[in-house]
């Protein structure tokens, strides 16, 4: 340390002179770069800079002049090199080296103490010593380095694949773009962590957009995510994000040999290893009897405001690696760890006004206009009052004050009107008798709980049906939210679904948030979305109750989606998980004389409405696929899109209607389901690319 913040000082001499540089500048690069990476680590890591920012700059400056003089001196692990070019359309998809799980949560208490008891018996030990870290509540992110250099950063995805962000979580300089793994015998590692945002950084960038005049962001989780995403890495390195590392997932040696269990060896000790490295990483604590973490627990509740990032709780892992390989995981979750949420933020407002919003399918939500008021790091200023039974069961009327909380910490949620405050100004909440949005009747039918309007052509509807057409889990066309829907809708570029394959280049630029690249971008998308599986098209289409399942069981019945409208109510509801209620929907939605039309236009647009091949000559017709731990060529999503289509079907559970077991590397339970069964075919990745062929 002494020697670098010396020749820190040596170097500022150098930048303070401005001497002109000749042919010595080779020999301050490497110094200039040991330099800098310190500060940064002493500023982004440590929260401790030893230098002001304006010495900072001078070192950085001189660093740049020296480059700029001498082109072939500039390195990937530059500190200049960070900030990379702007991106020119969608991140691409990349595979986890081991998936990201989700944690098993609970905000009770004795959730825990059965966790443990389950810890303790699967390891057949009593003496079980736990980790416990705070759950930082921001954007996961996934490193990779190899031959100490960062190779790969992506978000977390489906847990098994995620997009490459690498650009821009390089403009980060809490993450080092060099880490010395290799004195550790580590030659490929992939690294866990948490993008956050902090609380005052947060306000500072919501009140700056406040003045642009654009949209604010709802908390710092999505700040965070949002950013990660952005186009423009500069932009990104612009939001003070910071990069907090917890866990070590993979890690080998140069001969692919595993080095974590044999190693590493704990949690502990790769955290130390992780800190020692230069990364940001959680304070942890040790505990091993429920009494003590449940006090560590309260201490961590008690001081979560006074943190400068937003936590949402604790996470408490198992300390010893030998332990995990005997626990497991399940298909969603590890068992050697859990995360005990905080209970859930609240605090009273005033209910000033209702805001009835129509959906895709006509249902009118009723959403409270709330005074602003602060709930556990985010500005509430509406929440939605789901239904007219909710409003009256809870007897909740104009000018109550009310208790509000963050279902999860997420979602604004009306617990109570303070029926002690109430006084002569509040008033009955009265729903609409016509549609807000199109003035149409409105009805409610028997055994529902909402109001609908029955104008198919209601605006409201045409714009959430558009959004929901494009949305990721139908037709998949990123960019096409709900801002830009209603922004290209006022400007009459979609005025129906079909109209998104007929958008102008030209046109798209002029309407407001739009240039050159992002229309372009734009139309790729829409043109790429053309050949997307017939299930997506199925559920883009926004049948009443047919959500994912069922467009996936309508595609495995049918060649094209108009094959469904010849379907009688019977044939409907004798297909697998499908009852009257829902046949009856489907039946009724391709009898609309609009929906067909729709349909012959955008085959007429390009948009493929029929499996690829006929269901009658496909090889994998009647048999039934289900897929289980980590694919290397193949998100889950891809793989049942090449079983479908080449005939087949695909199912998430284990029954006797499966035939085949597609078993990837970390299976989960469905494998011991497969072979207690006994009757279907177990293969792996390899087998099924050759049944393929």
């Amino acid at each position: 340390m002494k020697n670098i913040l010396k020749d820190t000082k040596q170097l500022l001499k150098i930048a303070l002179t401005d001497i002109r540089l000749k042919n010595d500048g080779k020999k301050y690069v490497d110094r200039l770069c040991e330099a800098i990476a310190y500060h940064d680590h002493r500023y982004y890591v440590l929260n401790d800079p030893v230098i002001s920012d304006a010495e900072y700059d001078r070192l950085f400056d001189l660093l740049k002049k020296i480059e700029k003089k001498w082109p072939e001196l500039v390195f990937p692990t530059s500190p200049t090199q960070r900030i990379g070019e702007k991106l020119t359309g969608a991140f691409k998809e990349v595979a986890h080296l081991t998936p990201m799980l989700s944690l098993d949560s609970s905000y009770d208490m004795k959730a825990f103490k059965d966790f443990d008891a389950r810890v303790k018996k699967n390891a057949r030990r009593t003496n079980i010593m736990y980790t416990i870290e705070p759950k930082l509540d921001g954007a996961g992110i996934s490193l990779v380095y190899e031959g100490d250099y960062l190779v790969k950063g992506a978000t977390r995805g489906d847990g098994i694949r995620g997009e490459d962000i690498t650009n821009n979580l390089r403009t980060l300089r809490s993450i080092p773009l060099k880490a010395a793994f290799s004195t550790y015998n580590i030659h490929k590692v992939e690294i866990r962590g948490e993008v956050v945002i902090k609380k005052e950084s947060f306000k500072k960038l919501n009140r700056h957009r406040k003045e642009a005049g654009l949209q604010l962001f709802a908390n710092p989780r999505n700040a965070a995510a949002g950013s990660l995403r952005l186009q423009n890495p500069e932009e990104v390195s612009g939001r003070n994000l910071t990069a907090w590392l917890y866990q070590i997932s993979y890690a080998v040696n140069k001969e692919g040999m595993d080095v974590l269990a044999n190693q590493i060896c704990s949690h502990e000790s790769a955290i130390h290893l992780l800190q020692s490295l230069g990364f940001k990483t959680p304070d942890i604590q040790k505990a091993s009897s429920v009494k003590d973490i449940l006090a560590i627990c309260d201490q961590w509740n008690a001081v979560r405001d006074e943190y400068p990032y937003e936590i949402d709780g604790l996470v408490i892992k198992v300390n010893d690696f030998a332990e995990y390989k005997k626990l497991g995981f399940t298909a969603h979750h590890p068992r050697w760890a859990m995360a005990i949420k905080f209970a859930a933020r609240q605090a009273t407002t005033t209910l000033t006004g209702i805001d009835f919003q129509v959906g895709r399918t006509g249902a009118i939500t009723p959403v409270a206009v709330l005074e602003p008021v602060y709930v556990g790091g985010v500005t509430i200023t509406s929440a939605s009052l789901h239904n007219e039974d909710f409003i009256h069961n809870k007897d909740i009327r104009l000018q109550d004050m009310v208790i509000v909380q963050r279902a999860g910490d997420v979602i604004p949620y009306i617990v109570k009107p303070v029926k002690e405050s109430r006084s002569g100004k509040s008033q009955p909440i009265k729903f609409p008798k016509k549609c807000p949005s199109c003035h149409a009747r409105i009805i409610r039918q028997e055994g529902e709980s909402v109001w609908r309007c029955i104008n198919v052509n209601c605006p409201a509807q045409v714009k959430r049906r558009i959004q929901h057409f494009a949305s990721k889990h139908g037709m998949d066309i990123a960019g096409l939210g709900v801002k830009t829907v209603d922004r290209l809708f006022s400007a009459n570029l979609i005025r129906c679904i079909p109209d998104i394959y007929h958008m102008d280049l030209h046109r798209i630029k002029a309407v407001a948030g739009f240039g050159d690249q992002s229309a372009s971008n734009l139309l790729n998308v829409v043109e790429a979305s053309k050949s997307r599986s017939l299930w997506r098209l199925i559920n883009s289409l926004g049948i009443h109750y047919v959500g994912e399942r069922t467009a996936h069981t309508l595609a495995d019945a049918v060649a094209c989606v108009t094959d469904i409208g010849n379907m009688k109510k019977k044939e409907l509801e004798a297909l697998p998980d499908i009852g009257d209620k829902v046949a009856a929907s489907i039946y009724a939605f391709f009898k609309q004389r609009e929906n067909v039309k729709m349909i012959r236009e955008l085959k007429k647009a390009g948009v493929k409405v029929c499996n690829k091949q006929s269901r009658s000559n496909a090889k994998f017709s009647g048999l039934t696929f289900a897929f289980t731990g980590v694919l290397k060529k193949y998100t889950r999503e891809k793989a049942r899109d090449t079983v479908e289509q080449f005939g087949g079907r695909t199912v998430d559970n284990i029954s006797s209607k499966v035939n085949y077991l597609v078993a990837g590397k970390n299976p989960g339970s469905k494998l011991k389901e497969a072979r207690k069964e006994g009757r279907l075919k177990i293969i792996d990745e390899n087998k099924f690319q050759k049944m393929i062929r």
